[in-house]
């Protein structure tokens, strides 16, 4: 199999498991909180992490080191996916998966200031037209602006500090080490946040089957994802990844009946739009 089309099978895994859990994450709001889901969703992640650590025998490339930097990269991705959980139950689906697409935008932004990389002209270009998209998705008007495209915004900003982050620790950390980090850390952050008032529900059994959904596939949409960035290159893969916007908005009109505006397929195509043409930037200068 060709790598583009092996890197193609991959994303189609990663597009279906981020789109299950974006419905999975509507249907059990009606009994838990962000929180309790993100508590839950870390619970099964822990639960398989150390499975597979036992049985591949990986527990020796579990690194302690950098603990610090660590909890700065699972605090951001918490408070990012909380805000993630919370727009996807208020807004149409598409419209979250559009302003999320900023995420590789807003690090283009950040990462002078985290990561000491220089800011180039075209990475300004495409920062630009990443902006110029989140005012086509939200309309900035009295109309536009509601808690969830704000909540959907904020998440993306959050996401790009993990990814920043992320990119930190794997100088000196390896995959196994970050998911084992990032599982129990976050299960801990959703215990204290999820119990502070004494009160964490426990999922019925008509909502028990999305909460696995959501742990099992946060993980697997991840695990797809790194798989085909290590097959095909990365202007391969994102254009890809953007399929989940009209397959999610076909989803949401399936299931929920959501009539999704023209203007967020189009903000969303300016948004892919600076992507590209700062990940050609980027191939051109390493070739």
């Amino acid at each position: 199999m060709a790598p583009v089309l092996r890197a193609a099978v991959w994303m189609s895994g990663s597009i279906a498991s981020f789109s299950a859990m974006a419905v999975a994450g509507r249907e059990v709001s009606v009994q838990l909180d962000t929180f309790e889901v993100m508590m839950y969703r870390s619970l099964i992640g822990v639960i398989v992490v150390c499975t597979v650590a036992a049985v591949t025998g990986a527990w020796r490339r579990i690194s302690c080191a950098h603990l610090g930097t660590h909890a700065l990269r699972n605090l951001a991705h918490f408070t990012g996916q909380n805000l993630w959980f919370y727009a996807v139950t208020v807004i149409p689906l598409a419209q979250v998966f559009a302003l999320e697409f900023t995420s590789p935008l807003w690090v283009i932004v950040l990462s002078p200031l985290i990561l000491g990389e220089r800011l180039t002209r075209m990475r300004a270009v495409a920062a630009l037209m990443g902006f110029a998209g989140i005012l086509i998705v939200a309309r900035p008007d009295m109309a536009g602006i509601n808690a969830g495209v704000v909540t959907a915004a904020s998440s993306a900003i959050f996401f790009a500090l993990t990814i920043m982050l992320t990119k930190r620790l794997t100088r000196t950390q390896g995959i196994m080490s970050i998911l084992f980090h990032l599982t129990t850390m976050q299960l801990v952050f959703g215990l204290v946040a999820a119990g502070y008032d004494g009160d964490i529900a426990v999922p019925e059994p008509a909502v028990l089957p999305f909460v696995v959904v959501i742990g099992v596939a946060g993980l697997l949409a991840h695990y797809c994802l790194t798989n085909a960035l290590a097959i095909a290159p990365a202007t391969v893969v994102v254009p890809i990844d953007f399929i989940r916007l009209p397959a999610i908005a076909v989803i949401g009109m399936l299931v929920y009946g959501e009539i999704v505006d023209v203007w967020v397929f189009v903000g969303a195509l300016v948004i892919f739009a600076g992507n590209y043409l700062n990940l050609m930037s980027e191939t051109r200068k390493t070739q």
